[in-house]
């Protein structure tokens, strides 16, 4: 009898896994979800000054790293310092369907309620139906849709605004 799947392990990422998710942002590029070309060599480093590891949660499958949530501020407003947002998630084409998005999703709802947030927003394709079956799946709700946002693969895509109290 096989044994079940254990579920991954989520940390905040470290400046040492900058190589490995550099390469899995690659592997995991698709029109499904990306608004920018796909990657091209040479390629930078995964963190830069915008992008710092303590804005990621990584999740881990038998001592690798399968993917990744990013949890920013979506303005640098004060204003605005109560929400946090989903801006980038990633699962290694070998890790779906082992529950590893989901497993991030609820880490990052956590994170951002510990770090003082009362909102999670994040924005998805229109036409990424998984994406959206899966956020709401965990209590985001559709709170806007800018129409025909995005010039992508010669049509025209909506970008979807998704939020959820924490």
């Amino acid at each position: 009898m096989p044994l079940p799947h254990q579920p991954p392990r989520i940390r905040t990422a470290l400046s040492d896994d900058d190589e490995a998710l550099a390469l899995l942002d690659r592997l995991t590029w698709s029109p499904l979800h990306a608004v920018t070309p796909e990657p091209q060599p040479p390629y930078g480093p995964f963190f830069d000054e915008r992008h710092v590891p303590d804005d990621y949660l990584v999740a881990e499958l038998d001592r690798r790293v399968v993917g990744y949530i990013r949890l920013a501020f979506p303005t640098p407003l004060a204003s605005n310092a109560h929400v946090r947002q989903i801006q980038g998630l990633a699962v290694a084409d070998e890790a779906r369907g082992r529950g590893v998005a989901r497993a991030l999703i609820r880490a990052a709802v956590e994170e951002a309620r510990r770090r003082g947030a009362r909102r999670l927003t994040l924005r998805v394709l229109g036409h990424n139906t998984p994406a959206r079956k899966l956020y709401e799946s965990e209590g985001f709700v559709v709170e806007g849709v800018l129409p025909e946002e995005f010039f992508l693969g010669g049509r025209y895509l909506d970008d979807v605004l998704m939020g959820r109290r924490v």
